[in-house]
């Protein structure tokens, strides 16, 4: 999105309301038509960790890999410095297919990550583009809480998100989202209109699509 490269990790916090499965419908939210989609590997954490090693050994704290979905509510996200009101929307996290165990993952620090917008690709990079590498993160997140089994970590997105685009992108009913990382499989979710909303929301998407 423009911004300088950060010197440390950012974090924020996602609770479990927001994670749904692969295939599940990710449900826009009533108050919002500015809905983002962020392909990120995501982490899990298979021991307990604090103040893991910023080694190789920081990878024995994995159970394994798999695809996240990093929705984000767009204007929300915005409204302040803290992002977390933008990440937290119930179900919009999609997660999955299926948890890769590490020692199927020849190197996490290697694979393709691609995502496609009803079958457009949108972003596209390598995890050897990272910011940040993988025991780096969880030495640095390990500083401050103790990571537990099952713990879910985002690595972060690439450039691609719809927000950035000129003109810009955002979901909306009947779009499908694909992810795709080389080992790990593929997630695949739809987009369908609030919940208790009818055809009249669906009929403003397109509007709004067909003067763009």
């Amino acid at each position: 999105m423009g911004s300088p490269l950060p010197q440390y990790p950012v974090l924020f916090a996602r609770f479990a309301t927001t994670l749904i499965g692969h295939r599940q419908p990710i449900v826009l939210p009533k108050v919002s038509n500015q809905v983002d989609y962020e392909t990120e590997l995501a982490l899990v954490i298979g021991r307990t960790g604090k103040d893991i090693p910023k080694t190789q050994a920081a990878f024995d704290y994995l159970a394994g890999y798999t695809i996240f979905n990093d929705v984000s509510v767009r204007d929300y996200q915005r409204r302040t410095v803290q992002w977390m009101q933008g990440k937290n929307f119930d179900g919009t996290g999609p997660i999955g297919p299926a948890l890769v165990t590490a020692d199927e993952v020849r190197d996490p620090h290697a694979l393709d990550i691609t995502l496609r917008l009803n079958g457009e690709v949108m972003q596209q990079t390598n995890t050897s583009d990272f910011i940040f590498d993988i025991p780096t993160m969880l030495s640095y997140i390990s500083e401050i809480m103790t990571l537990e089994p099952g713990d879910i970590i985002a690595t972060g997105t690439p450039s691609g998100v719809g927000y950035a685009r000129s003109p810009q992108v955002f979901l909306k009913p009947g779009d499908v989202v694909q992810i795709e990382i080389a080992e790990l499989g593929m997630l695949e979710n739809s987009v369908i209109a609030p919940q208790g909303v009818g055809g009249a929301v669906v009929s403003f998407f397109k509007m709004q699509e067909r003067k763009e």
